[in-house]
């Protein structure tokens, strides 16, 4: 089915690698260790981020709801949205048109 957008794909990536890295442990869908991910410097931390954020906009094409961490990520195809939600207080909203 795939993720309708509208918007450059680039610009979609880039707020939601920003919302995957402020998640704080979206590493862990990588399976990675804490002290793993504290090891990294912050631009491959970032590129790290940026693959997940990749991963993750083709994963919501087959699964509306993907669980990030402590995080939740949500595609909400009427409202033409992606929808982070970082933790219990503070979503994110990706507009894709």
């Amino acid at each position: 089915m795939g993720v309708k957008h509208a918007r450059e794909y680039e610009e979609i990536l880039v707020e939601l690698k920003d919302a995957m890295y402020d998640i704080g442990d979206g590493y862990l869908f990588f399976e990675m260790e804490t002290s793993e991910w504290e090891e990294l410097e912050s631009a491959q931390q970032l590129e790290l981020m940026e693959a997940l954020a990749d991963d993750v906009f083709y994963a919501l094409g087959e699964d509306p709801v993907l669980h990030v961490g402590k995080g939740v990520v949500t595609y909400r195809p009427k409202h033409h949205i992606i929808e982070v939600s970082v933790d219990e207080k503070e979503s994110r909203i990706i507009r894709l048109i």
